[in-house]
């Protein structure tokens, strides 16, 4: 029986998930758990890259400790922000977190220099600020100078653990700087941000074998012999993986966590002028996928009020909160930059709706109910948007991630939506990650009896659209 640990890291924390098949089922178990954020450093928001690193060591301790003596090992994280290394593999700097306000303003600066649709027609990627192609163009020029390579966050920890540098590319597809037609960098793109194709280490697939954590760890930590699979290592690119679509059913999914992002698998781009307009993205997805989908600003902003409010409320207690006033009273437009990392979120979300001249919730209820309302109003929009640029009727939404959870939040999307909405896996990220460790390692055949195992191994809830809401 094989052991396979997916790390998975968000950018409020972090875990170790072992999994393995028991009986035609997929078992995990959480063995670590852990925190993760930036901090104000030097004026930037900054990632401790290096703790995250000695947390994976702490974990695969713990795994060593409960009996674990070899394990395969995927590695899972947030997309766009980047690591650099000097010629000889040091880090030059802690990653600036794509929250950080040096970006402001880079779009338009950039594309005085090439149209948007121009970037649009090469790339298919949605315009954000916090995208590569924009935090390289912000860059610091005397640091960027020193660097040899630039490594996404799991490439970079890949790196740490094996000694091998891979840019992966569900990950790399993020930047807007990949070229549909060349599946490569796009010259004309890194000329503008004075970048040359060799400061990245080679493009790879999900699925590529990196090699075994180097000896100098197994000296200094009680750690199993791993062998590190480089999986999709974006952690949407991972959970769309681990969506448990079984049906040939028409269906998108949602990914519900610090970040809502809904759309739909593809096997072709779709990046037409339509597309363009409603900002809609084409991330690399496994296995010749691609991930046509929105980014809407999610349970971040929950998690701000949470962290600004003054009673210490769990999330469950929250949503109950949130339920005991009615619905669709205020809306915040969710995807505003003012929410991408204000001082204070209740402030915030009270100053724009007062701005819009809706009811200001008062109340901690109050206001993660307008939250709620304002994000199932958007997935509704955006389905309607996919259903129109793509001419196909969505039948099923499958809802993934931590907010798969957050039932009042399905049930008012199912009702406003009029689609079928399933939930679960909760865990689907770590899932995804392990799906594709063990289609590398042969222990299952593909992506499609990776879902049917998912599907038989976990509970899925079901939400039908009801007229009350």
């Amino acid at each position: 029986m094989n052991n396979y640990i997916a790390v998975d890291i968000g950018a409020s924390s972090g875990r170790l998930i072992l999994s393995r098949l028991n009986q035609g089922k997929l078992e995990i178990e959480e063995i670590h758990r852990f925190e993760n954020g930036f901090q104000k450093i030097n004026h930037h928001d900054r990632w401790n890259i290096d703790a995250l690193v000695r947390e994976i060591f702490i974990g695969l301790e713990k795994a060593k400790a409960i009996g674990i003596d070899q394990t395969y090992l995927g590695v899972d994280t947030w997309a766009v922000d980047y690591v650099m290394v000097d010629k000889d593999g040091e880090k030059i700097a802690d990653p600036i977190s794509y929250r950080d306000r040096r970006t402001q303003n880079s779009i338009e600066a950039l594309t005085s220099q090439i149209p948007k649709e121009k970037i649009y027609e090469k790339t298919g990627i949605q315009f954000l600020e916090l995208n590569t192609l924009y935090q390289l163009h912000a860059e610091n020029r005397s640091l960027l100078n020193k660097a040899d390579k630039l490594l996404f966050i799991p490439d970079y920890i890949g790196f740490v653990l094996t000694g091998k540098q891979v840019t992966e590319v569900t990950n790399a597809s993020t930047t807007q700087m990949l070229n549909l037609s060349s599946s490569l960098f796009d010259e004309d793109l890194l000329n503008i941000v004075k970048i040359t194709k060799e400061r990245f280490a080679p493009l790879v697939d999900p699925g590529q074998r990196l090699g075994k954590v180097l000896d100098k760890w197994s000296d200094q930590f009680d750690i199993p012999a791993v062998e590190v699979i480089t999986v999709a290592s974006h952690d949407t690119a991972s959970a769309v993986v681990g969506v448990p679509a079984i049906e040939d059913k028409s269906w998108a999914y949602l990914s519900s966590g610090t970040w809502s992002l809904i759309g739909i698998e593809s096997t072709v781009p779709i990046n037409s002028k339509q597309a363009l307009e409603h900002n809609f993205t084409n991330e690399w997805g496994a296995y010749g996928t691609y991930r046509f989908l929105k980014n809407i600003m999610g349970l971040w902003i929950i998690q701000e009020i949470k962290r600004c409010h003054h009673e210490d409320l769990s999330f469950a207690e929250l949503a109950e909160r949130a339920d005991q006033v009615p619905y669709f009273q205020s809306f915040i437009p969710v995807n505003d930059q003012r929410f991408v990392n204000p001082e204070n979120m209740i402030n915030e979300i009270r100053s724009a709706c007062l701005e819009l001249n809706q009811p200001v919730p008062q109340t901690i209820g109050e206001l993660v109910n307008c939250v709620y309302s304002s994000l199932a109003t958007s997935y509704d929009k955006e389905l309607k948007n996919i259903e129109a640029i793509t001419g196909n009727s969505i039948e099923t939404l499958y809802v993934v991630g931590g907010g798969s959870n957050v039932g009042k939040l399905n049930q008012l999307t199912a009702d406003l939506t009029g689609k079928n909405v399933q939930a679960g896996p909760g865990e689907a990220t770590a899932i995804g990650n392990v799906i594709v460790q063990m289609i590398a390692t042969g222990e299952i055949k593909d992506i499609k009896e990776g879902r049917k195992l998912l599907s038989n191994s976990f509970d899925i809830k079901r939400y039908e659209p009801t007229t009350s809401q």
